[in-house]
């Protein structure tokens, strides 16, 4: 229905822009309109996604959290594992025992002349260059090389316990979307009570302006007729004096009423989304006189209470005060996870100091246990505790406050009823003494005066009838919103 209401406002629209016509507009397209511009429920509607992506993100919580981790560092020194000293004596290890052999051989031949023709070939052999080799290639192999650091990570953390917190906050994202929803609900309720309020204040003020202009017309069609009357000497300069001020005051009236139901209709363009120079016409200036009360809708007050948005988002309200609780109280129990993971190291350490990359998985689980937070724990979920208590007593208070607004708007309704018919016998009895006044001033046996105040109870009848008419449509409009039927 609201997409036909918003299709058909459109079309209006369109209509409108091509043929330079006047823009002719019922409420119901004046409220699709509101609906489709009003920025108040653009941003509810953003409240909505938000709370919807948010939930979504609560639920992945459930799942296991998977990150990559990379780094690398250059340092100007890198650490060593031998001394200056050290790697001095393992390079030259080759020194001592050439010299020990030397000298072993020179006193063997000392003692032993004859032995001279076979240890001279081995004289000439590079002992210490070999031994030598060796020695720096133990130095070598104690580098670290730590300048260049490369390191990764690729870590798996599932959660399977934790006092509670994950379901709690899935909870509170539930019903949060579910607040955004009804959010969006009580804006929408606000734009067709804004929007009905300023729909029947122009059609108030235009029936006003055809009361005004009528007024002006009797009046004018009375001054004519005395200052013929004062020509023939039947009546008196004072009597023309008189209407002539009647008729400024009706001057005056007429263009108070034009500039109000000037701004009334850039109001309801405002509210519309429209230009606020917009030609606006409505369908209800053309039915003055025809509107009527209607039946009171009959209802059940603990359900109308229960429809109501209001009482909805402070049910929801308190249902998120108790989780809060739950989270509080989840300071005070532990937690559990497991992890998993593989690391990769340049250097690594896996085979001594290598340059070159090699990695290793590791498993695990994570515990933690609180054990004293001197208090904060428990004073927080006492806080909570007090809050959703708030939220208890918010809500009785609220239910019975809706209670007294809808035994109001229900008697308001029916006091606009009684008055809608009281006025209309009064227009009645107005419309037969103008009658009388007119056709007795015309024949001259009642003076001007009488036929002023016949006129003026005339424009007031006719006035509190308009009033009358447009209370019984906006007494009708908050009932529906006080039993949460306005939106069906």
């Amino acid at each position: 229905m609201k997409r036909f209401n918003l299709l058909l406002a459109l079309i209006c629209l369109a209509f409108s822009l091509d043929t330079d016509a006047q823009l002719l507009l019922s409420l119901d397209s004046c409220r699709a309109l509101a609906m489709e511009n009003n920025k108040d429920l653009k941003i509810a509607d953003e409240k909505i996604k938000a709370a919807k992506f948010e939930k979504k993100a609560a639920f992945t919580k459930f799942f296991p959290a998977i990150a990559a981790n990379g780094a690398y560092m250059y340092s100007q020194k890198e650490l060593s594992l031998l001394n200056a000293d050290q790697k001095l004596a393992i390079g030259n290890i080759g020194q001592k025992p050439a010299q020990a052999i030397s000298n072993a051989m020179t006193q063997l031949v000392q003692q032993h002349p004859e032995l001279m023709q076979y240890l001279a070939p081995l004289a000439g052999m590079d002992i210490a260059g070999p031994l030598n080799e060796v020695g720096d290639a133990i130095v070598e192999a104690f580098r670290t090389d730590t300048r260049n650091v490369f390191g990764a990570a690729i870590t798996l953390t599932q959660p399977i316990f934790t006092g509670g917190k994950i379901i709690a906050y899935n909870k509170i994202t539930k019903y949060a979307e579910q607040l955004a929803a009804l959010q969006h609900d009580t804006s929408m309720r606000d734009v067709i009570l804004s929007i009905d309020q300023a729909y029947w204040q122009v059609i108030s003020l235009s029936y006003k302006r055809q009361l005004a202009e009528g007024y002006l017309n009797l009046l004018n069609k009375m001054n004519d007729d005395v200052e013929r009357m004062i020509a023939e000497g039947v009546a008196t300069q004072a009597d023309g004096l008189s209407v002539k001020v009647k008729q400024n005051e009706a001057e005056m009236a007429l263009t108070q009423v034009d500039d109000g139901l000037t701004l009334s209709r850039m109001v309801l363009c405002q509210l519309c989304g429209l230009d606020l120079d917009t030609d606006l016409q409505l369908v209800d200036e053309f039915k003055q006189g025809q509107v009527e009360a209607t039946d009171k809708p009959e209802f059940d007050v603990d359900e109308a209470v229960a429809n109501r948005p209001e009482i909805k988002s402070l049910q929801l309200a308190g249902d998120i005060s108790r989780q809060q609780v739950n989270l509080a109280r989840a300071e005070f129990l532990p937690t559990l996870a497991v992890t998993g993971g593989y690391m990769m190291t340049n250097p690594s350490l896996f085979n001594g100091f290598e340059n070159r990359v090699r990695g290793m998985w590791s498993v695990g689980a994570v515990v933690s246990i609180p054990l004293c937070n001197w208090g904060g724990g428990i004073y927080k979920m006492k806080a909570a505790k007090s809050k959703a208590l708030i939220a208890e007593y918010t809500l009785d208070d609220a239910r019975e406050k809706i209670r007294l607004q809808i035994a109001q708007a229900s008697f308001k309704v029916d006091e606009s009823a009684k008055k809608l018919e009281t006025a209309k016998k009064n227009l009645e009895n107005a419309d037969e003494n103008l009658r009388y006044a007119t056709i007795g001033f015309n024949e001259g046996v009642i003076p001007a005066s009488n036929t002023l105040e016949a006129q003026a109870a005339w424009l007031k009848a006719n006035s509190e009838y308009v009033d009358a008419q447009i209370e019984v449509k906006m007494n009708d409009l908050y009932l529906n919103k006080a039993i949460g039927t306005l939106i069906k």
